[in-house]
């Protein structure tokens, strides 16, 4: 008589705000977690284990997880042996004062402590007791939580640095990720070689200035060398990188969209400012002719380069003068899409100190001017697509229409198809029959 082993493992939730390095960190959370009896769930109902992982880049999703951690507290009612945690940059930033500030929270877990997290769930379940690990420290050791997934999709992120040294005067990232800290090669190599063993297609390459990698490593190790040697794994299509600060793109990087044949046509380019008193504020490091020079350089190695940028309205200082001027770069560069907002003054930056504090009602009106220029130009460059053939990695179903296929270009742009899901994974010429503004239609030929 065979009798079925009962799976002991308990379920976790895990929800997450902000950028793709929380959603890789979220990834290798599951990871680990899997390791230690815990299962993904996508029902928060079904959770004995919930876990937001914060950012607090911009004020919006830090009001967008206090919304949520408001609405756990029902749940924790309902079950009292539910563990809530809390992670990333919010945690980072305030610490103590979240387990002070939500009565019911069990567990605040900073940037660099990702990797200690199942033992911190253990003290919560043998002590009862709330805590609270902050630590940023100056080793690799937060790399740790870095592991191979069990199950390989089509493409993946692979995380090669953490950390700024910049000290832009409106951001948060040096005080909630640490001093830039670059992951060993060796290491990042053999990740992207098992990813490659497992099916992997296409890996982004993930840090806060990938520009600046190879800082504080015993061997001389540029990202120049590190995306040469990426560039010869074999299984590897596709590779991308994210994100750049331009004064530090050099002629050599700018170099390699034109020789490395599995680097993508696409770089992600913030420039945050068309107005060079506004940069200068914001301690960016270049002018504006700077970028402009670079974004030349760009095209003229890689004339079909897809250019993405961010871009903050509303900056302490910022007239309509310097608003002007931020459009006018916009038409001349004509970015192929952008990440734009309205600044917000983060705790601890040196602009939330300044003076001239642009009105909240004006902030928007720029906002939905700059929005409605990018929708323009993106719309415009999506529709020099139709009719032609584009190489399409594709990634499966389309989440939006189970009917189609989806994927996307080497200019990073997506595209739904009619098609068979076997060929999932595979590189298909997809022709452009359709232009819309956040996506393309197309069918393979």
């Amino acid at each position: 008589m065979q009798f079925e082993t009962a799976d002991l493992r308990e379920n976790v939730y895990i929800r997450t705000f902000g950028c793709q390095m929380n959603e890789h960190d979220s990834e290798n959370i599951l990871r680990m977690l899997e390791d230690h009896a815990y299962r993904s769930t996508d029902d928060i109902n079904e959770a004995d284990l919930i876990l937001l992982n914060t950012c607090s880049i911009r004020e919006k999703p830090e009001h967008k997880v206090y919304s949520a951690l408001g609405r756990l507290k029902k749940l924790k009612d309902k079950n009292p042996k539910l563990i809530i945690g809390v992670g990333g940059c919010v945690a980072q930033q305030e610490g103590e004062k979240l387990l002070k500030r939500v009565s019911y929270l069990d567990i605040v877990f900073g940037t660099h402590n990702i990797y200690k997290l199942p033992k911190l769930i253990e003290e919560v379940k043998k002590t009862n007791r709330r805590v609270c690990e902050t630590t940023l420290y100056d080793t690799d050791a937060i790399f740790k939580a870095y592991s191979i997934p069990s199950k390989c999709k089509v493409k993946s992120y692979v995380t090669i640095m953490q950390g700024c040294d910049n000290y832009c005067s409106y951001c948060i990232v040096p005080y909630v990720r640490g001093k830039e800290m670059s992951r060993k090669s060796e290491d990042i190599l053999k990740e992207v070689k098992r990813l490659s063993e497992m099916g992997i297609k296409e890996v982004t390459l993930l840090g806060q200035n990938v520009n600046s990698y190879g800082k504080g490593l015993d061997k001389e190790m540029t990202f120049y060398r590190l995306l040469h040697s990426i560039n010869t794994i074999k299984g590897i299509k596709r590779i991308r990188f994210t994100t750049s600060h331009p004064k530090d793109l050099s002629d050599e990087l700018i170099s390699l969209f034109g020789e490395f044949d599995k680097l993508c046509e696409h770089i992600h380019l913030p420039v945050q400012s068309g107005s060079n008193s506004v940069l200068q504020a914001m301690k960016r490091g270049y002018t504006v002719e700077d970028y402009i020079e670079k974004v030349e350089k760009l095209k003229k190695v890689c004339p079909d380069i897809s250019i993405t940028s961010d871009i903050i309205v509303g900056f302490p200082g910022e007239t309509e003068k310097d608003f002007e001027k931020t459009l006018e770069l916009m038409r001349i560069v004509k970015f192929d899409g952008l990440f734009s907002f309205k600044y917000s003054d983060r705790v601890e930056t040196k602009a939330s100190r300044l003076h001239g504090k642009v009105d909240d009602c004006i902030k928007g009106k720029r906002l939905h001017i700059l929005q409605a220029y990018q929708k323009l130009f993106t719309l415009a460059k999506n529709i020099e697509l139709e009719g032609k053939e584009q190489e399409v990695l594709v990634e499966g179903r389309s989440k939006t229409n189970p009917e189609r296929l989806t994927g996307r270009t080497r200019s990073n742009r997506v595209v739904n198809f009619e098609g068979d899901s076997a060929i999932t994974g595979r590189i298909v010429p997809i022709r452009i029959k359709k232009a819309y503004l956040n996506s393309l239609k197309g069918e393979i030929i």
